[in-house]
């Protein structure tokens, strides 16, 4: 983001890392609850209202805590963070392998939807910024960041790790005794993606995929 401070740049991201993460969990009920699953539903978790979903600590003060932080570093910002896992119960599913699998892909989905509602922001801030420059310059940043944010998501959660989405889908993929061999690694999977991260070890896969799918974003509705 540029031409902004650190201060104004945080307001700028609150909105899409919020909505990021908690309507990628509400997708998760939300299919969840459609497939025969209605504990998130029964838990009022299968909504699209923020609130229901916020974590304060993993979805506002983690995230811009290590962007503050990373940035005063010297650094470009470094954002992690995440909303309350929403429950599921996999034995109340119709097809209890196939439909976690469906569930787990919805974050993913939610993400990538999210990123083209992100994307027509930033385009329509052109229409904005005439009479009110100041707007749309909000506007054109925060659409920027939300499809950054969003695409950052979808490729980081469909990576083959328990507990990310991609992880779960693979597992319904395996053959029963392959994936419980497979799940048994879960409780270390969170460890081994944090590690990977800060290593560095995760750029040169997710970066190009992510760059790749804001060009074609942007491309497409901004030219």
């Amino acid at each position: 983001m540029y031409d902004l401070t650190l201060i104004q740049k945080l307001a700028v991201m609150i909105l899409p890392i919020i909505f990021a993460v908690t309507v990628h969990e509400a997708a998760h009920g939300w299919v969840a609850d459609r497939l025969g699953d209605g504990t998130a539903r029964k838990l009022g978790r299968v909504t699209f209202n923020p609130i229901p979903h916020i974590d304060l600590v993993g979805t506002i003060l983690l995230p811009l805590g290590l962007y503050t932080l990373s940035s005063m570093a010297g650094g470009t910002g470094f954002l992690f963070g995440y909303a309350k896992p929403v429950p599921v119960n996999a034995a109340r599913l119709h097809h209890p392998r196939r439909d976690m699998a469906l569930v787990a892909a919805a974050g993913p989905g939610a993400n990538l939807l999210m990123a083209v509602a992100w994307v027509l922001v930033a385009a329509s801030a052109r229409h904005v910024g005439g009479e009110h420059p100041m707007l749309g310059l909000f506007l054109f940043q925060a659409g920027v960041f939300g499809v950054l944010i969003n695409a950052f998501l979808m490729v980081l959660n469909l990576l083959p790790i328990l507990p990310l989405d991609g992880g779960r889908v693979l597992a319904s993929l395996l053959p029963v005794q392959l994936a419980r061999r497979y799940a048994s690694l879960e409780p270390f999977g969170l460890f081994i993606l944090l590690a990977l991260l800060l290593s560095g070890m995760l750029s040169p896969i997710i970066l190009p995929m992510v760059s790749g799918f804001q060009e074609l974003l942007f491309g497409w509705f901004i030219g």
